[in-house]
């Protein structure tokens, strides 16, 4: 008896998060609202307030085998932050760990593991510092869009569909919950409410793929950090070796 109480309450529990919020908006697929991209530009416009602060996340993506089994791996990554121009980025997976550490004068990559290390001088904000580590040698910087919410060149014009799709909680943050179709590549965000909103949560999904991958990002902030300007400068440990950072070749 007490057995199928309980598949009973899980029952319940499954509906439940599966039946569409109260709240959520019944637009058309293809209708893009206002009051979602509004969201958007809210959270950005905050994101750009922000000069000192520590964010870290964890990833859960999906690799598609040939025959269309998914396998799922994750990652991290944690990066301390000083606008206009100062970063160190750590990110760690089963398979690799590197670092990125910009000090607004040059841009250093380090992988522990080996102790290789490259330096090549920038003078660039941060925006322009992760536009150019990945045009130049495919150098991505975890949570790039985080550093583009909220200036020009976020791209919320090519959004072809966006609905506020209800409230959800994020650990003990209530976020509005909003879904976009963007070319092919559906993605969905959890902002906090309330007068400064933060991303929580990102889930990305490339529909250019029949078996539709996942991406899922949970992002937890520090505005209080207590890092000390030093953490942006590197210091090669002992033994490590400074090898040259190769420009990816242009066609």
């Amino acid at each position: 008896m007490v057995r199928k109480i309980l598949a009973l309450s899980l029952l319940a529990m499954a509906m439940a998060l599966a039946a569409p919020s109260a709240n959520a908006q019944t637009a058309p697929a293809a209708a893009v609202d206002p009051a979602s991209i509004q969201a958007l530009k809210d959270m950005g416009a905050h994101l750009q307030t922000l000069k000192r602060f520590s964010v870290a996340t964890e990833v859960t993506g999906e690799r598609v085998l040939a025959d269309g089994q998914k396998l799922q791996h994750t990652a991290t990554a944690k990066m301390n932050v000083q606008r206009p121009n100062k970063i160190r980025a750590l990110m760690k997976s089963a398979r690799s760990t590197r670092e990125i550490i910009y000090d607004g004068k040059s841009v250093t990559l380090f992988t522990p593991a080996q102790k290789y290390y490259s330096t090549v001088a920038f003078t660039e904000t941060i925006g322009g510092l992760i536009d150019k580590l990945e045009a130049r040698f495919g150098v991505e910087m975890p949570l790039s869009d985080l550093f583009l919410f909220g200036t020009p060149e976020a791209p919320l014009d090519k959004i072809e569909s966006a609905m506020n799709a209800g409230q959800d909680f994020i650990d003990d943050d209530l976020c509005d919950h909003y879904a976009f179709r963007q070319g092919k590549v559906d993605w969905q965000i959890w902002i906090t409410v309330g007068s400064k909103p933060l991303p929580r949560k990102l889930v990305i999904t490339n529909r250019a793929d029949e078996a539709r991958p996942q991406s899922v990002h949970t992002i937890d902030w520090n505005l209080k950090p207590t890092f000390k300007d030093s953490v942006f400068t590197f210091t090669p440990p002992k033994g490590a070796t400074k090898v040259e950072l190769v420009p990816l070749k242009t066609k």
